[in-house]
């Protein structure tokens, strides 16, 4: 599968859960559909974890990286 956006993957991921949920999808096609069907689910999932870590990151007044833990009182 060629790197795609999220917004794209997602939607993908969406339109062949609509299209197996409808159960008109002969078997063989509704399995290859469930297989891109999982590696778009891993994808945009990967997406969702970096874009996370990235966020959970605070830039210090000193210039140092610190990460965010909403219980330690960083805000």
């Amino acid at each position: 599968m060629k790197e795609e956006s999220f917004e794209n993957s997602l939607i993908k991921l969406e339109n062949i859960v609509k299209e197996l949920e409808s159960g008109e999808t002969p078997l063989d096609n509704a399995i290859l559909k469930y297989t891109e069907a999982m590696k778009l689910a891993k994808f945009c999932s990967e997406k969702i974890s970096k874009a996370t870590e990235s966020v959970n990151k605070i830039l210090k007044d000193d210039g140092t990286v610190e990460e965010f833990n909403a219980d330690n009182g960083n805000n």
